[in-house]
């Protein structure tokens, strides 16, 4: 059922509840994002802090990356089911909690389990976040705004992180792990006044607590196999037993999916090309940027000798373009629609990428990586909103949080498999007794496979582009207990 905010909705002006849902749960993505790239500049001092090796320091990122990651299809359901607010309000509190234990922690295994807890809890907030809005603002110009508004935060907040953390681990790395503490507690403040109470599905049939366990598994398994392929090696037995293992679970989750009467996720969602085309747009975009990411910043701290406050500073006219575009994406997504959008996002991500192949042991700033971080800024202002207009247009109110959890799944597969392939390549060679010419060298097909990824994201686009021209309705799949209704092709927005 939507939302009762949805009255005013139609207005052409929004209340000033509107305004402050709206921004409770921009604040909540915002700190979600802002999480998974703060503590990447942190890391050598918590090493140093903690004497901790450097396998025990990847799973600070690891450990969050499989909670988030694992639990988003659970969580997304989770919303539905239980109540998209409760959901909300509940993981918000465990996000916060989590980021205290963080900051005081004087054990490597301790930050790992709270990295690991905050990741679980954002798997809530994520996909409970953006149902919220999707069942609160009108599908159109309204709702598309409103998205914009609310996944520019959540670019925004990937990018200003990496200056966050800079700024902060000057003082202490500690204070990266405490300062969403404080942030979240005030949206919780803020978010019990503000966000409207919603439904629940009705549950009569039961919960599908076989399907939440297999594919909680399998997603867990998956995320966790990737991560570690890069140092067990991606031909190992025990790595291809796990993705064996992943195979096996996944089968027995459809087999679940297709039989239970109220599944976790309903397959017949994936019969739309839009949603699949959506779901692996996601998952080549965050892939590509997030090994990109981690790659220039081993390039100018590595090779460059730049600080972390420097090398932060170098992507922050990616990060302002994308909080300076906000509020204009959902007007250019109404005009020109989501499928075209995405591809002109794609082509500029393709040629940021592309000319980045240029570095070299001395790089000009203003002739290469500057135009790089504003071509890349401009796509992220383009791809991300346009993504989440697309997964969540033409879905009924009581699903908005199964298709929100399965694109931010997407989202984070995307980002462990691309990033450990990268990983997998830029170290193919050993890290140590290189010159830097050599590191350098070793770095090229990392980039090389990052433009490749991107590349792929925009010929899966482009499919869309012509889907639209030859096909003049779409069949909005059936979903349990409603009729299937064939609407006409939207004109502006969706494919």
């Amino acid at each position: 059922m939507t939302s009762p905010l949805n009255v005013p909705v139609a207005q052409e002006r929004w209340t000033p509840r509107l305004w402050g849902t709206l921004l409770v749960l921009c604040a909540a993505m915002f700190l979600d994002a802002l999480d998974v790239s703060m503590v990447g500049v942190a890391l050598p001092s918590i090493a140093t802090d903690l004497h901790l090796t450097t396998s025990t320091l990847q799973w600070i990122v690891s450990g969050y990356i499989l909670g988030y990651g694992g639990l988003l299809l659970l969580g997304g359901r989770a919303a539905d089911l239980l109540g998209r607010r409760r959901v909300f309000l509940i993981a918000l509190v465990v996000f916060a909690l989590a980021s205290l234990l963080g900051g005081l922690v004087d054990s490597g295994p301790l930050l790992i389990a709270s990295r690991f807890i905050k990741g679980l809890s954002a798997a809530f907030t994520a996909p409970a976040g953006l149902s919220i809005i999707t069942t609160t603002f009108k599908e159109g110009p309204q709702r598309n705004r409103a998205l914009a508004i609310y996944t520019t935060c959540a670019a925004t907040g990937f990018s200003m992180g990496l200056v966050l953390s800079g700024l902060l681990t000057e003082v202490s790395w500690r204070l990266t792990m405490l300062l969403p503490a404080p942030i979240a507690l005030i949206a919780l403040l803020a978010g019990i006044r503000l966000i409207p109470l919603s439904s629940r599905e009705d549950s009569g049939k039961g919960y599908d607590l076989p399907g939440a366990v297999t594919g909680t598994a399998s997603m867990l398994l998956l995320v966790f196999t990737v991560v570690q392929a890069p140092e067990v090696g991606w031909a190992s037995a025990r790595t291809l037993l796990s993705f064996l293992a992943v195979a096996a679970l996944l089968t027995v989750f459809v087999t679940i999916e297709r039989r239970s009467s109220h599944p976790l996720i309903r397959l017949g969602v994936l019969r739309s090309g839009s949603q699949i085309r959506a779901n692996l747009g996601a998952a080549f975009f965050f892939g590509s940027y997030v090994g990109f990411q981690f790659l220039v910043t081993q390039y100018m701290q590595s090779l460059l000798g730049w600080s972390a406050l420097q090398t932060a500073l170098a992507f922050l006219p990616a990060g302002a373009l994308v909080a300076l575009s906000s509020t204009r994406i959902g007007s250019v997504v109404d005009r020109f629609g989501t499928p075209r959008v995405i591809a002109a996002g794609f082509t500029l991500l393709v040629i940021g990428y592309a000319l980045f192949l240029q570095i070299d042991l001395t790089p000009s700033y203003a002739a290469v990586i500057l135009p790089s971080m504003l071509l890349l800024g401009a796509a992220c202002a383009l791809i991300f909103p346009s993504l989440n207009i697309q997964a969540t247009n033409g879905v009924e109110d009581h699903e908005q949080g199964m298709v929100s959890g399965l694109l931010n799944t997407s989202i984070q597969v995307g980002g462990a498999i691309f990033l450990a392939v990268v990983t997998a390549v830029i170290t193919a060679g050993g890290d140590t007794g290189r010159s830097p010419q050599e590191v350098l060298d070793s770095f090229r097909p990392g980039l090389v496979v990052v433009t490749v990824v991107a590349a792929a994201g925009l010929l899966i686009t482009l499919t869309g582009l012509r889907a639209r021209r030859a096909e003049p309705s779409v069949l909005v799949a059936k979903s349990a207990g409603l009729p299937v209704r064939e609407e006409p092709e939207p004109v502006a927005v969706g494919d």
